[in-house]
């Protein structure tokens, strides 16, 4: 396991320099200039080259970024141009915002997702489980922008019970309708995967033997779960890495202070330090949840050896 995890950091390393390079390119070539943002009314042309001069704007993109990696490995993430703080600050500012808003997405996700799912596979030709398509159908074909206005005039203008926008004093009714409208978009997701790999477990020979044995059909439903967990994982931990760095519509309908809505204004405004900055931070975020889902996948199932292919793995093991 430790030789594994090693392994998989040391490949993180050029992942992680390619997606810096591939951002700052981008940010680059962008359109206008990013010295706009620090140009006083009425200053002159030589002010303005003084102050690109001072940022390193005026040098090729070659040497910015350069320059921006010697720093970036002593653990500087620049300055963001447009609010004059550091980077890092700002970010441990927004991020947990939109991690936690991010967790409570998939819990809800999973409270719902997964019984419906459940139900959908043991009783797959009965009118609930066709209530339950349907709602899937629904939730899946909805924009999530249309959920999240709905939300709003429902619960916050016409019944009144939640606030409608920002974070408040950070309660949790601040949450529940940025939460519901990220959450409810994947529910059919989890609903679709957990009924078809529930159906295929329960047909697999370890529930027969279970049966032939004289155990509980709770007890074999389990058993038929924890066989089913195992591509639920992948998808929650690949949502949970989504939700942070994609829910930049959500945050902007609510106004919500997350790190998708500082990237989304970074970017109209070329703020470079601050894009580059959260990118490196959701980068370190997904390769951190891809190596916790293997090493859960593991945990799950034993005859899943880290590192190996799962179709050479059950060829070698068939030999």
């Amino acid at each position: 396991m430790p030789r594994y995890i090693i392994k998989r950091l040391i490949w993180a390393i050029p992942v992680f320099l390619g997606l810096t390079l591939i951002v700052f390119l981008i940010m680059f070539k962008l359109p206008g200039d990013p010295a706009n943002l620090l140009i006083p009314k009425g200053a002159t042309a030589e002010s303005v080259e003084m102050i690109r001069a001072h940022y390193g704007l005026d040098k090729p993109w070659y040497i910015q970024y350069g320059k921006y990696l010697a720093n970036l490995f002593q653990g500087d993430l620049g300055t963001s141009i447009r609010y004059k703080k550091p980077v890092l600050e700002l970010i441990s500012l927004y991020l947990p915002n939109s991690v936690t808003l991010a967790a409570l997405a998939v819990i809800l996700e999973m409270l719902i997702g997964i019984p419906l799912g459940i139900i959908s596979a043991l009783r797959p030709r009965s009118l609930l489980s066709g209530f339950i398509s349907t709602f899937s159908l629904l939730t899946i074909a909805l924009p999530s922008f249309w959920v999240a206005m709905i939300l709003q005039i429902t619960f916050g203008l016409k019944v009144k019970m939640l606030p409608i926008s920002g974070i408040g004093d950070g309660s949790f009714k601040f949450y529940i309708l940025p939460a519901l409208t990220i959450g409810l978009t994947q529910i059919a997701y989890v609903q679709r995967i957990t009924q078809f790999e529930m159906s295929v477990q329960m047909k697999e020979l370890y529930i027969r033997a279970a049966r032939a044995k004289g155990l509980s059909e709770t007890s074999i439903r389990f058993h038929a779960l924890r066989g089913a967990s195992i591509p639920l994982t992948s998808l929650f931990g690949l949502n949970f890495g989504l939700f942070i760095g994609n829910a930049v519509l959500t945050e902007t309908v609510f106004s919500w202070p997350g790190l998708g809505r500082l990237v989304h204004l970074a970017i109209l405004q070329r703020d470079t330090p601050v894009v580059m900055g959260a990118t490196l931070i959701l980068v370190i975020i997904f390769l951190a949840i891809n190596l916790i889902t293997d090493i859960i996948h593991a945990y799950l199932d034993p005859t899943i050896k880290l590192g190996r292919d799962p179709v050479s793995a059950k060829r070698d093991d068939a030999r």
